[in-house]
């Protein structure tokens, strides 16, 4: 961010919040920076390492169906595609998805405009592989509940989950972000859907952070 926006998300968000609409703050987020008034606070030019690193050894089903959850402008989309893996990806800004296609014109991903709190009904058990990456933690979290439902959701049996997120200890109040607790990581756990490992690695920045990085299985024999 600059020093004469630092925290357009925050303000934004607030105002979206305000009027009982908790992703509402995305699109004004994209459109004030495809206006060139305000950045995009984790866009990036290179795909998220802990993401890289993890698909490069994950064992896939061939032609393997992925979706990547919150993808702005598409650079881990992008990343995912290029594994042979057919990929949608999606967000709920417009300005993000045109943003994307922009960026990357002769893509392989489908770009979706969609709504987490509220995905297209044919993406049910419809993925092998479903990317959770630092969404959930830009959601309040009186939705976190039914954004976590969701997510589960698109799992096909047999699928694999992978969340990264930013850590807290305790239950965050202030925000975005809003970042998720090892209780919140342990919600994606289901009857089934079963938590393989949980990771805490460092960010890929001076921050001195970590993150989460976690993965989930369904199994094959849940086809409900």
């Amino acid at each position: 961010m600059t020093d004469a926006q630092p925290s357009a998300d925050r303000r934004l968000a607030a105002q979206a919040l305000a009027a009982n609409d908790p992703t509402g703050w995305f699109e004004p987020l994209y459109a004030e920076a495809a206006a060139g008034t305000s950045v995009v606070p984790w866009d990036r030019a290179e795909p998220n390492p802990l993401l890289v690193d993890w698909l490069r050894s994950a064992s896939l089903p061939q032609c393997a169906r992925g979706l990547v959850i919150g993808c702005g402008y598409g650079t881990d989309a992008e990343f995912v595609a290029a594994q042979g893996i057919r990929t949608t990806a999606f967000d709920v800004s417009p300005s993000a998805i045109r943003g994307a296609r922009a960026r990357f014109p002769h893509s392989p991903v489908t770009y979706k405009v969609a709504d987490l709190l509220t995905p297209p009904p044919s993406w049910r058990h419809a993925f092998d592989l479903v990317i959770e990456s630092i969404t959930i933690q830009s959601l309040p979290l009186d939705v976190r509940a039914l954004a976590i439902t969701g997510i589960r959701d698109l799992l096909a049996p047999g699928a694999t989950l992978l969340v990264i997120a930013d850590i807290s200890k305790t239950p965050a109040t202030v925000g975005p972000p809003w970042p998720l607790t090892r209780a919140d990581i342990d919600s994606f756990t289901a009857p089934d859907l079963t938590q393989v490992r949980v990771e805490t690695i460092p960010r890929a920045d001076t921050s001195g952070l970590n993150r989460w990085r976690a993965e989930f299985h369904r199994p094959a024999q849940s086809a409900d």
